[in-house]
């Protein structure tokens, strides 16, 4: 299949970087080659395969002869649903099963060479890390760098949660505000300070970089994980009343 040979990926570095390359040159197949991708994925040929390989290039191929492979393989076929569906769909398809086969390869590596536990997990948030092909193709690139600007103004999410927004819209925090807008409403933070400290549900102390949200009928906090509100649900949120509240109200 690769026309040079490249040295096997042995850390988790290695390993890493091996999928580095890998992607770039499949996100180049799917956007800046796409036309170039797209006349060589012909639906009378035979069952087709995308490759990326590790030096930051791609191949549309026939699957490996060779059972099992050395490595993982690709979707196969992927040039029989070209004409079937609009091109950005199929692209987008294409992108998905690219993303689920870097995965293989890279985990392939890491069961090969005994990775342990701590070393799956470093290389999984490295992965992770990058925005997924799928995400380069369909525009969506950017999620992991503007969610925290998304809820609450980038830069607030690393602070402590003690105040509640001054809008009157909610008493909600998407994402926990800083402590340095005490000073506007002294009185207010002191009673946020008592009663965000813990959450209202598991009863654990606040924690850096978590989702929390206020209650607006007890005013108590608690992690959205908890109570089952993510902070794309809470935009929506008008007045948020937690569980407990709600079951009052219910019964009355």
């Amino acid at each position: 299949m690769e026309g040079i040979p490249h040295p096997i990926p042995r850390t988790v570095e290695e390993v890493f970087n091996d999928f580095k390359g890998r992607r770039s040159g499949l996100i180049k197949a799917l956007t800046t080659d796409v036309d170039k991708f797209y006349q060589q994925c012909d639906p009378e040929k035979e069952n087709l395969c995308l490759y990326g390989l590790p030096n930051e290039t791609w191949e549309v191929n026939l699957p490996v002869e060779e059972v099992p492979p050395e490595l993982p393989e690709p979707a196969l076929g992927i040039n029989f649903a070209r004409d079937g569906m609009q091109e950005k769909d199929w692209l987008s398809l294409v992108a998905v099963h690219s993303d689920s086969w870097l995965l293989s390869v890279a985990f392939y590596f890491g069961a090969r060479f005994g990775f342990g536990k701590n070393e799956r997990k470093r290389l999984f948030l490295m992965i992770n890390d990058l925005p997924s092909i799928f995400e380069v193709v369909t525009g969506n690139a950017k999620p992991s760098k503007d969610q925290s600007a998304n809820h609450n103004s980038s830069g607030k999410s690393k602070s402590s949660a003690k105040s509640r927004q001054s809008e009157p819209q909610s008493k909600m925090v998407k994402v926990s505000q800083p402590s340095k807008d005490e000073d506007e409403s002294g009185e207010e933070e002191e009673e946020d300070d008592e009663q965000g400290a813990t959450c209202g549900a598991c009863g654990d102390s606040y924690g850096t970089d978590e989702f929390w949200i206020c209650c607006d009928i007890c005013e108590r906090w608690f992690h959205g994980k908890c109570v089952k509100i993510t902070p794309a649900k809470a935009e929506h949120i008008k007045q948020y009343k937690c569980p407990s509240c709600s079951s009052k109200r219910a019964r009355v």
